[in-house]
């Protein structure tokens, strides 16, 4: 059945519909008419998602974890109408959005697992010594509990995985938060079907009307009514270092300043070592232009940048590089905004003092072609602008004079969210000398592999330091997520019917 959405937004359980409305521009099919929020409207679903919370906050691990598999179920009911509207929004082929949908629902069900086991809680306790020289020791235990209202804003680049039941979300709603989301107007038809999903398990499942909330377009005015709604206590954010710096400093700013976990941005550099070099130049040249091509370049762990010795095995991995990318036909873009941005910035990086272009093919309007460029590690060194992420396929090899000058650019990265090493067993000491520079730099580190395709595990570390996201601690992917929305209570000496089921024993 084809899907028409209705364009109205999701308040305290009603479909709203507003005065004012934007139109979608989908990559193809037809366009649709969505309302546009407003700062009142952004107040009653912070108002409904408040009222919410006194009751959803305190449901058992249990309840929530059925909540989030019937999303998961409700989505799945619907998965050919979201495959249709998602591909004609967002331009993405038919297996991306499918593989994305899977994803969306196995972290839903990965974070009902999850709470159920109660890791998360983190519980401590002290149990009382009364008979403690020279005091006693009261009872203390300690718990995690969850923040309240969160505001989640969903991302261009996924318009599943990373935006309406994406992993901000679902690591919300695990904690006991409700969720106020601010849909993506890339991709609003497939927010609005989402949201008829979780709306059908919020009624499956007796969840409070206020714990989820769809707040469509509205322009940059909703989007700050919704972080400094003082009913909001956390912002989950996937998007650019721009707008995201905005959003963030308008949280720190609020009379009572809130958490911004804001993921921005990354270059995520690859360290060719030289050993695994002279082995397999070609292959990790052929294996780099595929993860920089995938998705147009969009991902957020797109690897922009390699580092290489110079010499004859760099000169080899660069004609690789440009030969393979030379064969990769025009994609689209999420939207004409992304697309005119990537060639510009395409376009001033290849101005750089420098920069030797190798390959730079040339598209119009919503598509995108790689482009390949070359520099020195000099001039690298002397240009900060060539540091900054071209969100898209734009690829630049570093060569370097020495191993030394390839530790003095570890050196002065920026945060990132990957770092990845190729290395053979002969490069182990330089590897070595890289690896505590490297920490310090970002959330994963990898070897002999690419960073695009970020695994949903317990383990998985999706953040790092400055600019890649706003909390080096905090990761939006993988079950640690869900530390973001909760924060500990101590409870002193509390009589066991005023505890949390979890801390009434032992």
């Amino acid at each position: 059945m084809t899907f028409t959405p209705h364009g109205r937004h999701l308040i305290a359980g009603d479909w709203i519909t507003s005065d004012a409305s934007f139109r979608s521009d989908p990559s193809q099919g037809p366009a649709h008419d969505f309302g546009a929020a407003t700062p009142e409207l952004v107040d009653r679903a912070c108002q409904a998602a408040e009222e919410a919370f006194w009751t959803y906050g305190q449901t058992s691990r249990a309840d929530r974890a059925a909540f989030l598999r019937a999303i998961a179920d409700e989505i799945e009911v619907r998965a050919a109408s979201i495959t249709d509207i998602a591909t004609q929004e967002s331009g993405l082929p038919q297996a991306r959005i499918e593989g994305e949908r899977g994803r969306t629902t196995g972290q839903l069900r990965l974070f009902a697992d999850h709470i159920q086991k109660a890791d998360h809680l983190d519980i401590r306790i002290d149990p009382a010594l009364p008979d403690r020289q020279p005091l006693p020791r009261p009872d203390i235990r300690m718990i995690q509990r969850p923040l309240g209202p969160v505001a989640v804003f969903g991302a261009s680049n996924f318009p599943l995985a990373f935006s309406t039941a994406g992993g901000d979300t679902a690591s919300a709603l695990a904690a006991g938060c409700p969720v106020v989301l601010r849909g993506h107007q890339a991709h609003p038809g497939t927010a609005e079907i989402v949201t008829e999903a979780i709306h059908a398990a919020i009624g499956r499942c007796g969840m409070p009307a206020g714990v989820f909330a769809l707040l469509q377009g509205g322009g940059n005015a909703v989007g700050q009514a919704l972080v400094t709604h003082p009913l909001i206590r956390a912002v989950g954010f996937t998007g650019s270092l721009r707008g995201g710096r905005a959003l963030f400093d308008l949280c720190a700013a609020r009379p009572e300043p809130i958490p911004f976990f804001g993921e921005l941005g990354s270059i995520n550099p690859m360290f060719l070592l030289p050993a695994a070099m002279a082995a397999r130049a070609e292959g990790i040249a052929q294996g780099w232009a595929a993860s920089l091509t995938m998705g147009a370049g969009q991902f957020c762990t797109n690897p922009g940048v390699v580092i290489a010795i110079a010499g004859p095995d760099a000169d080899r991995f660069a004609e690789t590089a440009r030969a393979a990318l030379a064969q990769v036909a025009a994609q689209t873009m999420l939207t004409d905004g992304i697309a005119d941005a990537y060639r510009a910035g395409s376009a001033a990086a290849s101005a750089a003092p420098g920069a030797q272009t190798l390959a730079a093919g040339a598209a119009a309007g919503r598509a995108a072609l790689p482009v390949l460029l070359r520099v020195s590690g000099d001039d690298w060194q002397a240009d900060p602008a060539l540091h900054h992420e071209v969100f898209g396929p734009l690829g630049i090899v570093i060569t370097v004079r020495d191993a030394a000058q390839m530790m003095a650019i570890a050196r002065d990265l920026e945060g990132q969210l990957t770092c990845t090493l190729h290395m053979d067993a002969g490069d182990t000491d330089l590897a070595r000398q890289l690896m505590p520079v490297l920490e310090r730099k970002a959330g994963r580190l990898l070897a002999n592999g690419y960073p695009t395709g970020v695994e949903v595990c317990d383990a998985m570390v999706h953040g790092g330091p400055y600019p890649a996201s706003t909390n080096f601690g905090a990761t939006s992917v993988g079950t640690m997520a869900i530390r973001r929305f909760l924060r500990p209570v101590a409870y002193q000496n509390m009589p066991g019917a005023l505890l949390p089921a979890e801390l009434q024993k032992g």
